[in-house]
């Protein structure tokens, strides 16, 4: 895996370098200081993955992934984006310009070995996420890995799923939806989202999206842009109301629980341990949700990396309710999805606009 380290810091570069160095099949093959440099670079290089910082002199990071889309260049883009909310802003804007995945860059405030320890825990997996697919695909039609797009998990074997009752989506008509994505979850997010524009949304929706503090907030305020109803983060011991879309905050577990005392359902948030290795965890939604609804409740497994998901799915399917999973041809990747392919524990399977159609029959 042949990479490409975009940015002006020269102490981010020696950064990422660094927690690159000695990983098996990784190699940093070059670095640039702006945008404008690392075309040239990309000219010059057979290069897999960039890892891409936003705000540089000369040519920013969104500057250079329009250029990149100009001049056919379809290397794998890796964000690397400011934790605030400026920077969250720019990480949006990046992954519908066609950056694959991102990550927070470390609080300043932490030691230099505190920094590169964080970069090399959120890093390497991303970038592993994508080295796989590309391996597959090269071998599978014989084109070099360098230029291979973010969408990589077109060669995965198919798995047949366990056998099961399956219901028909249409006859579904859930008091909640739940979302639960991951890796190329805000591109799929808005293009589902985008659907509800004019028209009506009867029962609640919350969303899982693995992602830090500030980056949900920035999403949950373009869901409610591009899709007309009211959208923004949950918060702790809020009554869930029909017509209104919740994100689950960053760092933090989302839940619904029914109220005794207040005879209504809540919203819970805690920080208790990560599942799968994230906070927020779809599972612990998809979980309380049956809990709390039973078979009224639907969910959709979106793009993603890893198995979380996956558990919830099938407590979903226990209770009766209803689960769509996006297929592997339109994901960035079939992590998610997969898991719950494999595990049996769905109703229908289909791209984003059919999972976007199937969610507007059932929030009417």
């Amino acid at each position: 895996m042949r990479i490409l380290v975009v940015d002006d810091s020269v102490v981010f570069r020696s950064q990422i370098k660094a927690a690159i160095d000695g990983i098996d099949g990784m190699t940093v093959v070059g670095s640039a200081a702006n945008g404008k440099i690392a075309l040239e670079r990309l000219e010059q290089l057979s290069v897999d993955i960039v890892i891409l910082d936003l705000e540089m002199p000369e040519m920013n990071g969104l500057e250079m992934l329009g250029e990149m889309h100009k001049r056919g260049l379809k290397q794998t883009v890796i964000v690397f984006a400011a934790p605030s909310l400026t920077g969250a802003a720019l990480a949006m804007e990046a992954l519908r310009a066609g950056a694959a995945d991102f990550i927070a860059k470390p609080n300043s405030a932490g030691s230099l070995d505190e920094a590169l320890a964080g970069i090399k825990k959120e890093l390497v997996p991303k970038i592993l996420q994508f080295k796989a697919r590309i391996e597959k695909r090269t071998l599978a039609d014989g084109v070099g890995a360098a230029g291979a797009g973010p969408r990589l998990g077109m060669t995965l074997p198919e798995v047949k799923p366990a056998t099961g009752a399956k219901r028909l989506l249409s006859s579904i008509k859930p008091r909640i939806v739940g979302i639960g994505s991951s890796t190329g979850g805000p591109t799929a997010l808005d293009t589902v989202f985008a659907h509800l524009l004019h028209q009506p949304l009867a029962i609640p929706i919350l969303i899982a999206q693995h992602m830090p503090p500030n980056f949900t907030k920035c999403l949950a305020k373009r869901l409610g842009e591009i899709s007309g109803h009211e959208a923004r983060e949950g918060q702790h011991g809020e009554p869930v109301k029909p017509g209104c879309i919740y994100v689950a905050p960053g760092d933090y577990h989302m839940t619904v629980a029914f109220s005794i005392d207040k005879r209504e359902v809540l919203i819970q948030l805690d920080q208790g341990p990560k599942r799968n290795s994230v906070r927020p965890a779809v599972d612990s939604l998809f979980e309380s949700m049956v809990t709390t609804y039973g078979s009224s409740c639907a969910v959709f497994v979106l793009t993603g990396m890893g198995e979380d998901g996956m558990i919830g799915a099938k407590a979903i399917k226990g209770a009766a309710g209803g689960v769509m999973i996006q297929d592997q041809a339109s994901s960035v990747v079939w992590g998610m999805p997969g898991s719950v392919h494999a595990a049996g524990a769905f109703d229908a399977m289909g791209d984003l606009s059919e999972c976007a159609n199937s969610l507007l029959q059932m929030v009417k």
